[in-house]
This record gives C-alpha cells, structure tokens and sequence, in this order.
C-alpha cells in the first residue's frame, strides 16, 4: 500500500491502520474482546482488547478522534505496562510525519484484570455502547528519565519491540525503575544504566515557547475510557445451603494519565497549548 498520495490525513490514517492491524498479528495465542465507548465528547471510540495467557501481557489498542492510535500494553512478569501514541503531523504546521511517544511505568497487579480472566470475557451484545462504572479521574506523570532501547532489555524485553520506533521519545522515572529492581531482584544501578536524565527541572513548558525549535517540558494526555478494572464477587448458597461466594462479572473503569516529559523541540508538542 503506498502512502504517497492526495489527502495527507486521511492516507497516513490508513496507513497506519494497517501497520496497527500487522503489529497486533505478531502477537500469539490472543483472546481478544471487542468494545464500543463513549468518551466524554460522545464520541464513540472501538477498543480492542487482548490477553495473551501464555506470555501474560494484555494489549489494549483503540483509534481517537483526531486519528491518533493509542496502545496499552501490559506485562504481568516484569510488572511494567506501556502506554504508546502513535500521532499523525499537522500538515498546516509543517509536519509531514508521524511521530511515536512511549511512556514506561511500574505496572500495580490490582489496575487491571489478569490476562486468564480477561481471556475468558465475552459479550453478549457486541454493538452496546458501553461506559465505565468508576471514573478514576486524571493522573500527573512526571517521567524524568530517557529509556536506551538497547539497553531496555533489562527493564523489560517488551520496551523495544513496543517502541522501537521511538528511540527518543520513550521515557520513565527514577521512582518506578528503582521499584522494578526490587521487584526484579536487580541492582538499581544497573536498571538506571538504561536511562539517562535530562534537565527536568530546568526547562519551561513548552505551551511558554514561542521558538518551535526550543527543548520544553511537554504535556500529553492519554485516556483509556473502558477497561475492566477489577473482578466482582457474589455470594449465594452451594448445594448443601452453605453460603459462598462466586465471580459473578467484572468493574470497569476510565482513567486518564497526563504524562509530563522532555521534548527537544516545541514542534514535537504542538499540541500542548495554553
């Protein structure tokens, strides 16, 4: 399929759309789950979600409205999970490229439902439109640390295939790769070898930027509007009139992550505007 041709937009959409599809196919073994949300403009967007027992990861992808293509991937063994955007340019700007952001954190067990469990959903009524039952609101992420994708391998051996495109857009910080190393049974200093700082601290937003070719600290939002937080327990009576307590559905929630981090210019964060 060639990308080059009229209408940028709408090419660099399909495109990508098709680069989305043959990225998901590499993955094995997926139980997958298909949802419409509303988000809080009333748009409807599709989300696609897939367990992967064998390897415990989940995937979470979805398309928003301005065409971005976001992806949730979670790694249950090194308890990491990615969150990457894959943004279209702004043509009238003078971006003729896409660019990926990928943002590493320390992944909490009880964020998300198991890969077995989430295997094992299915829907009843494919077309509903569904919204969360618990809004866990908005979370500042200040990730202070560059990932070395060659080195990335000692956080986790999904960092480089998730975001190989973003050599220097993928980021973490300190705080979650010194929790890892415990977790991991690793030397903190030997994780840290695969960041590197970068002046957090001293560099203005970039929303204050004039100059499109300053370094800023950049703003950008990723929200997952439906995802199935936690399982939901009931109780009822066994055969012999004992009372137990059996899995009887699944919470869901939204939440949405502000991600706090270095852009080496202000055109690659157009969008965070006052």
């Amino acid at each position: 399929m060639s990308c080059a041709s009229d209408g940028y937009r709408d090419t660099m959409s399909a495109c990508l759309s098709v680069l989305a599809i043959l990225y998901i196919s590499v993955c094995v073994s997926w139980g997958q789950l298909v949802v419409n949300v509303k988000n809080r403009g009333g748009d409807v967007i599709v989300e696609s979600i897939n367990a992967n027992t064998t390897d415990d990861t989940i995937q979470l992808e979805f398309k928003t409205a301005d065409g971005t293509f976001v992806t949730q991937f979670i790694d249950f063994k090194s308890e990491v999970q990615i969150l990457r955007a894959l943004i279209l340019g702004e043509e009238e700007r003078g971006q003729t490229q896409y660019q990926i952001l990928c943002f590493v954190l320390r992944f909490v067990k009880n964020e998300f439902i198991s890969s077995d469990a989430m295997s094992k959903l299915r829907q009843k009524n494919p077309s509903a439109i569904r919204t969360p039952e618990d809004d866990r609101g908005q979370e500042l992420q200040q990730l202070d640390l560059l990932v070395d994708l060659d080195k990335s391998q000692m956080i986790s051996p999904v960092i480089y295939d998730m975001c190989r495109e973003a050599k220097d857009t993928t980021f973490t910080k300190e705080a979650d790769v010194k929790l890892l190393s415990k977790f991991l049974g690793k030397d903190a200093s030997t994780l840290a070898s695969a960041t590197k700082h970068f002046p957090f601290t001293k560099l203005p937003r970039c929303s204050e930027l004039v100059d499109l070719s300053k370094p800023c600290l950049c703003h950008y939002e990723i929200c997952v509007g439906w995802y199935p937080c936690g399982l939901k327990y009931c109780r009822g009576k066994d055969s012999t009139g004992r009372v137990v307590s059996y899995r009887c559905g699944i919470k869901t929630c939204r939440k949405c992550r502000v991600f706090e981090h270095y852009a080496r210019q202000k055109m690659l964060c157009i969008w965070d505007e006052v």
